[in-house]
């Protein structure tokens, strides 16, 4: 049994909060991106009020303990590790009231070479709670656009959670998925759910666009976020997104273990 102590030295130790790779830099662009309305930055969100610059660094200053001097513009940015903790002991207590209810979930990720592990874990210990992970679309082509132009990706499913692989014949055999912050995967699942006469979820699990997508579509979700995806708490703060957990979202991937460990006790789910 991990204690919220210890999970908390491995967050500092692994780099997951506390001073972070995420550059501040980036983390500003970003704000201001979100700032002009860039669909790369809303990942699928359709904010329900004006968000500026300044309001999106004091937003993040308060959800995951960010410097809030605009003035601070360069080095690396702060995760308040406290945050983190409390984040995840949220995120824990939704997993628990889908078990309790047998909710279907559909887990997905933008981040499959870092968090597959973390939400295939997930994904199986609800799955032997009785809730059915949910799999539509499987195979299925998505056209996304790239900063490299227009390109196809097919919907595929390891270990119940969904990801993007590069079309064609080269894609289908590279592991473990390409990089996306696209809402067009889970929009294209959902429709397919949907069309199918299938269950849809009543939780969604993960990141990037596969939260944001999910939320601006009124469907319970929660996932993680580093600090330069506003996304993820701006739909949090407008009441689309459940949980936002502040990490970084982007470091080894067994550094994501313990996070599993934790969650899974204080769902109750563990094995």
């Amino acid at each position: 049994m991990l204690s919220a102590g210890a999970l908390r030295a491995h967050l500092l130790a692994a780099r997951l909060a506390g001073p972070i790779a995420t550059s501040r830099e980036k983390s500003l662009r970003n704000y201001r991106l979100f700032a002009a309305r860039d669909p790369r930055m809303l990942l699928g969100l359709d904010p329900q009020r004006v968000w500026g610059a300044r309001d999106l660094l004091a937003l993040m200053a308060d959800k995951c303990g960010v410097s809030p001097d605009p003035e601070d513009r360069e080095g690396g940015d702060v995760i308040d590790p406290e945050l983190t903790l409390a984040g995840l002991d949220a995120f824990a207590r939704r997993l628990a009231a889908a078990a309790e209810r047998s909710v279907p979930v559909l887990f997905g990720t933008g981040h499959p070479h870092r968090l597959l592990g973390f939400y295939g874990d997930l994904a199986d210990a609800l799955s032997a709670a009785g809730c059915a992970v949910l799999t539509p679309a499987q195979g299925c082509s998505v056209d996304i656009t790239t900063r490299f132009g227009l390109r196809t990706y097919n919907l595929d499913y390891v270990r119940g959670v969904a990801l993007v692989r590069e079309g064609g014949a080269g894609g289908a055999g590279r592991e473990p998925g390409a990089h996306t912050h696209s809402p067009l995967p889970v929009r294209t699942a959902l429709g397919a759910a949907a069309a199918s006469g299938g269950p849809l979820p009543g939780l969604v699990v993960g990141d990037h666009g596969w939260v944001c997508g999910a939320g601006q579509l009124g469907i319970e979700a929660i996932g993680l976020a580093d600090t330069d995806d506003p996304a993820l708490f701006v739909g949090e703060a407008e009441g689309r997104v459940s949980v936002a957990v502040p990490l970084d979202d982007a470091v080894r991937s067994d550094y994501y273990r313990p996070l599993t460990r934790y969650v899974l006790n204080r769902a109750g789910l563990s094995q």
